[in-house]
């Protein structure tokens, strides 16, 4: 692959679908999940604008801050704390449509208002979770789910 993206697309699905393939042929040949990390951070953040985007891994029972695109970040999280830490204890995407409405939001940025983290499996266990926030509510809906879900699923 290039090291361009190439976009097009005027709705969220149709953005989703120009840029799967792309993600997928950029991590194919990859094993440094580090890498892989970095640049599925990158082409989130330039083809959608969110306020943060990035990975937290799973080290010695804690998410500890991996690549990511965006202002500072928090870099521990423990696991069932804020939203990463729920994602991740119940090994499952979770979409937050307004953040000051989660209990125990972990807040990052006071500027985030909506969130998405969803797991990443290898050989079922969870080793890492991708952490996405918009300073808008609501941004974050089924398509992101269903479209996150299969990008992570490229990583392993």
């Amino acid at each position: 692959m290039s090291e361009n993206l190439i976009i097009k697309g005027d709705s969220k699905k149709e953005l989703y679908e120009n840029l799967l393939p792309q993600i997928k042929s950029l991590v194919e040949g990859e094993t440094d999940m580090i890498a892989n990390m970095a640049n599925v951070s990158a082409c989130l953040k330039d083809t959608f604008n969110f306020w943060w985007v990035g990975f937290y891994r799973v080290i010695a029972n804690e998410l500890v801050l991996g690549p990511f695109q965006g202002p500072l970040a928090c870099t521990r999280i423990r696991k069932g704390k804020g939203v990463c830490g729920t994602a991740w204890q119940e090994a499952r995407t979770v979409i937050v449509p307004d953040v000051d409405e989660f209990p125990g939001h972990i807040a990052c940025s006071s500027l985030t208002k909506s969130e998405i983290v969803v797991p990443v499996f290898k050989n079922d266990e969870i080793v890492a979770v991708l952490d996405i926030d918009s300073e808008k509510l609501a941004t974050f809906d089924e398509t992101d789910r269903e479209n996150l879900e299969q990008l992570v699923a490229y990583l392993f």
